[in-house]
């Protein structure tokens, strides 16, 4: 159960960026109250370059190691796969893929996660999130050997505790974000218990989340989307939190031709993501960045 600072801690996380959020739609915050005084949201463009491949199949889900990168594997089973016209899986298991900077794959972890969407990599575990049933999170050591199986906090009594799009391992705590809750969760990964929730930003020409990463000044980065029917009509974008209030600090989109940003991840300066090849609502293979592992940077 929380305890009263943990409690306190993330309602107060919770409410500033939800009332960061509502600022941002409207480019001016409501009347100054404390916490979101009077300011419009500063907004950017993003390009994306190229970097290198990752394995055949689709990966969604990006952690940095000292070695390299891991990519987290996604599979597409049941209705699922049905609805991308794609055949069952003949191994449901998904890979978590580490790669040197070069692309040069260097371990392969297998773990049971479903339909992963999202990973982190902390303590000398890969933290895999599912986002189909049985859900949760899926923490894998380097043998392959599941260590824990359990759901995202705060799910309702009797349910499970939903998907995830994103995870991020920082100072020792493990970042969820989290879909059904429309929260960013950190938790504590001994523990299980949630320490801070901040609201998941979204706007009505970007309903969608994906993954999440925090940089070396702390702040939170968000991948965005709109909904859409095919690679021409996706929008992405990215929204940063300031790390310290919770406060939406930034929106930023893509240029137009940019890759199809899902994992997230920051290196040396850099924001990394990788293009799933697979993205709700569009026909399969539609990006033509599909595959690849690109760096983010401001046009």
């Amino acid at each position: 159960m929380l305890n009263k600072r943990n409690f306190l801690t993330g309602t107060l996380a919770a409410g500033m960026a939800t009332g960061a959020a509502a600022a941002a739609l409207a480019q001016a915050a409501a009347p100054a109250n404390g916490l979101n005084p009077d300011r419009k949201i500063p907004h950017g463009m993003m390009k994306t370059t190229r970097m290198f491949k990752y394995p055949k199949g689709y990966g969604n889900g990006l952690a940095v190691a000292p070695e390299g990168l891991w990519i987290a594997q996604q599979k597409l089973s049941g209705d699922g796969a049905k609805r991308y016209g794609l055949p069952e899986p003949d191994d449901l298991r998904e890979a978590a893929w580490l790669m040197d900077w070069n692309g040069k794959l260097l371990k392969t972890v297998m773990t049971n996660c479903r339909n992963c969407s999202g990973m982190a990599y902390g303590d000398g575990f890969v933290w895999m999130m599912a986002n189909q049933a049985p859900q949760g999170c899926f923490q894998v050591d380097m043998n392959s050997k599941e260590i824990s199986h359990r759901q995202i906090p705060l799910a309702l009594p009797g349910q499970d505790g939903g998907g995830s799009h994103g995870a991020q391992w920082h100072n020792g705590k493990l970042w969820i974000a989290a879909l059904r809750p429309k929260l960013l969760l950190r938790v504590d990964p001994k523990t299980w218990v949630p320490e801070v929730a901040i609201s998941t930003y979204t706007s009505p020409d970007k309903p969608r989340t994906h993954d999440m990463t925090i940089d070396d000044k702390g702040d939170i980065w968000l991948v965005l989307g709109n909904d859409s029917k095919n690679y021409k009509e996706g929008k992405p974008g990215l929204v940063r939190y300031d790390g310290k209030t919770g406060q939406i600090a930034a929106t930023y989109d893509f240029l137009p031709g940019s890759c199809d940003p899902h994992g997230l991840e920051f290196h040396n300066g850099t924001l990394i993501s990788c293009d799933a090849g697979i993205h709700p609502g569009w026909p399969n293979g539609d990006s033509p960045h599909a595959g690849w592992v690109f760096k983010i940077e401001p046009a």
